[in-house]
């Protein structure tokens, strides 16, 4: 039995194998020019138009509200104009609306834009990836989504510094549409050829896991589901918002070639946590971990606030901080699979995802708020620290899976029970 299942196992990776790469491709250009990126229009943005961080913060907020509005329907997507579809229109999107947030010269221009990178980011984020994987994978789905969501860690460590290095070369301006075009045209190749367009059959139900839910309704009156979506919602906030400020709240501190050092560290920081647990993350307690991790981040954070003056505290905390990047944006759809039916895996996902981006996307106006009202970042940060603290323990909070009932039928001389 367990040579037929390690068989198994190794025939997932060898089919999977174009899918995991185009993923990792997508992910790249996906959080480098929609999630990391933000944090780079909004410094370069203020250093040439001043422009209030609370009025840019909103605007990148629309972004996210949009594709949160969008993701329930992803998997439905998925399913009628196919994955290569999907993921690669969602990529050339952000690219546009990334571009023209780098063309605006006024303060309205940056709502169209931004609008359009939300409508990208549901085709192209992790419920679309973590959807099409699951076309491909059923026994190591959390390795394979680890590998493929490392290029999330990989779109700041590659995307974020060379567009903070552009920009001060170039101008922002030129930055984004040259690097943008340049992605775009080794990384849609990878999706053509590496994802299979046909569906593949629906893995088995885990043991334990929830039977399938009929439709969204049910979904959300499941305290199991609301025990994933809240403390998520509340990490990944903190998450998004510190990447939107980090490079305003460092560049003071470490100028701008420390700061991009920051970034890379972080970045790089992200991909190792993940490497380093993707082997073991299907044998885990994976709520267990996702309170490790939001624990390690309010630590880092927390050493980022109490020691701005010294340049190897920044850079420890901002490790920290990134140790746990990439886990805690793959460990929901993991907790899914596990204790969700497959058949309602992509609702169940869409939906928890979808919530979690509402509540991120006022996180950058709030941050930007607390900036212009505290006269610093060093306040958003800590705001940051007490969502990642309130994350942690809100996720162990474990909801038990329903019992079927038990009814019994009466035959002659016998009491059968199932």
């Amino acid at each position: 039995m367990r040579v037929r299942d390690r068989r198994q196992v190794a025939g997932e990776f060898r089919r999977g194998w174009p899918v995991v790469l185009a993923c990792f491709a997508a992910a790249i250009f996906a959080w480098g020019f929609a999630a990391f990126g933000p944090a780079v229009y909004l410094a370069e943005l203020q250093r040439a138009y001043g422009w209030p961080a609370a009025r840019i913060g909103t605007a990148t907020s629309l972004s996210f509200l949009v594709g949160a509005g969008l993701l329930p329907w992803t998997g439905a997507a998925i399913e009628r104009f196919g994955p290569r579809l999907v993921l690669s229109g969602g990529l050339v999107l952000i690219g546009a609306g990334a571009v023209g947030v780098s063309r605006t010269t006024a303060l309205w221009q940056l709502y169209p834009a931004n609008l359009v990178i939300g409508v990208g980011w549901a085709g192209a984020s992790s419920t679309a990836i973590s959807t099409i994987l699951a076309r491909s994978f059923d026994r190591r789905r959390g390795l394979a989504l680890s590998f493929a969501l490392t290029g999330a860690s990989a779109g700041g460590f590659a995307v974020a510094p060379a567009l903070v290095s552009l920009s001060h070369w170039r101008g922002l301006r030129a930055a984004v549409p040259e690097l943008a075009l340049l992605l775009l045209v080794a990384i849609l190749p990878l999706i053509w050829l590496g994802i299979r367009a046909s569906a593949e059959s629906p893995p088995a139900a885990p043991p334990g896991a929830l039977p399938a839910l009929a439709g969204r309704r049910a979904i959300l009156r499941e305290a199991r589901f609301w025990s994933i979506a809240a403390p998520f919602a509340l990490a990944i906030s903190a998450q998004v918002g510190m990447m939107v400020v980090e490079v305003s709240y460092l560049l003071p501190l470490l100028g701008s070639a420390g700061t991009a050092l920051a970034l890379m560290a972080t970045s790089i920081a992200g991909a190792s946590g993940r490497l380093a647990l993707s082997p073991a993350i299907d044998r885990l307690d994976q709520r267990r971990v996702s309170a490790a991790t939001f624990a390690a981040q309010a630590a880092g954070l927390t050493l980022m606030i109490a020691c701005p003056g010294h340049p190897p505290a920044l850079y420890l905390g901002s490790i920290l901080f990134g140790l746990g990047m990439g886990n805690v944006v793959a460990l929901p759809s993991l907790i899914i699979q596990r204790e969700f039916a497959p058949s309602s895996f992509g609702t169940v996902l869409g939906l928890s995802t979808a919530f979690g981006q509402m509540a991120y996307a006022v996180s950058p106006t709030v941050l930007g708020l607390v900036r212009d009202l505290a006269g610093g970042y060093r306040a958003s940060v800590a705001v940051c620290v007490a969502l990642q603290v309130t994350a942690a323990l809100t996720v162990l909070r474990r909801q038990r899976t329903p019992r079927p009932r038990r009814t019994t039928i009466a035959l002659p001389n016998w009491h059968f029970r199932n």
